[in-house]
């Protein structure tokens, strides 16, 4: 299984970014069975969770994106998604996509956001 992250990029606070990670070599039934999420890591920080869906659908968000931020997923194109709205300074970091099922975890390669104010 393989994860590929992009949309990341360099963007002025109040700005949008979409997330985009595509999970290649998980049948369909796997994917739709997920829990996935996505992470950030600053510079000198912790990776933190910053959304999650779970496989029942259910959405759970940090609570400094809450109303900023969207998880979602498409089960046809394999691919799950970081909408991100009104950007800060403070979500600059990398972001990297997460898919949890049966007991294993899979990691995408991480994508660059940085917000300038």
């Amino acid at each position: 299984v393989q994860l590929q992250a992009s949309g990341g990029g360099s963007v002025q606070a109040g700005a949008s970014l979409k997330l985009s990670c595509v999970a290649s070599g998980m049948i369909w039934s796997t994917f739709t069975a997920s829990r996935m999420g996505w992470y950030r890591q600053a510079p000198g920080k912790e990776r933190e969770l910053v959304a999650e869906l779970t496989s029942g659908g259910k959405t759970n968000y940090q609570d400094s994106v809450k109303g900023r931020f969207t998880i979602s997923k498409n089960n046809s194109k394999k691919t799950v998604y970081l909408q991100m709205n009104s950007l800060e300074p403070e979500d600059t970091a990398v972001y990297y996509c997460n898919i949890e099922v049966w007991s294993q975890n899979y990691w995408g390669q991480g994508t660059q956001v940085t917000v300038s104010s």
